[in-house]
């Protein structure tokens, strides 16, 4: 054997032995994952801003900054937990992890942030939550936008 094909061999065998494994997150479950963090997290923010802070649903209906606030909070806690822990309630209730789409490492805060901001926008123009059934690996357009991924994380030993 020539030391090129040696050589051609080994390279093949490291690329099998550094290729990961990924297996994206199914649709339906990264839907039930936003709701129960709707219910989990925006839903008491909204509570606290209407009834302790504002004092009532009509001082909430007729303000105008109530409603970005909550938004906002959502986002800034949203952007925490992902940058944390790569997970919000909801999502560790599927076992879904969002991760850079390369590394497959936690993305940063801002990255976080900026990618809650894109999908405000893409849930307002529809078009970014259909692309997902267009492409293999299931990325959105916020996921898009911010080069990162979710992921079906390994169950470990639950009893």
């Amino acid at each position: 054997m020539r030391f090129r094909d040696i050589k051609k061999q080994k390279k093949r065998q490291e690329k099998s032995k550094n290729k990961v494994t990924v297996h994206y997150a199914h649709y339906p479950d990264r839907i039930k994952a936003l709701i129960t963090d709707m219910f989990m997290i925006y839903a008491p923010i909204l509570y606290l801003i209407t009834y302790v802070i504002l004092g009532g649903k009509d001082e909430f209906q007729s303000s105008q900054w109530a409603p970005m606030l909550g938004v906002t909070l959502y986002g800034l806690i949203y952007a925490v937990l992902i940058a944390k822990f790569g997970q919000t309630p909801g999502k560790k209730a599927y076992d879904i992890k969002v991760v850079d789409d390369k590394t497959y490492e936690n993305i940063g805060f801002f990255r976080a942030f900026i990618r809650f901001i894109a999908f405000l926008f893409s849930a307002t123009i529809l078009l970014g939550l259909l692309t997902p059934f267009y492409r293999k690996d299931k990325k959105a357009l916020h996921d898009l936008i911010c080069s990162t991924v979710e992921i079906n994380i390994e169950k470990k030993n639950r009893i």
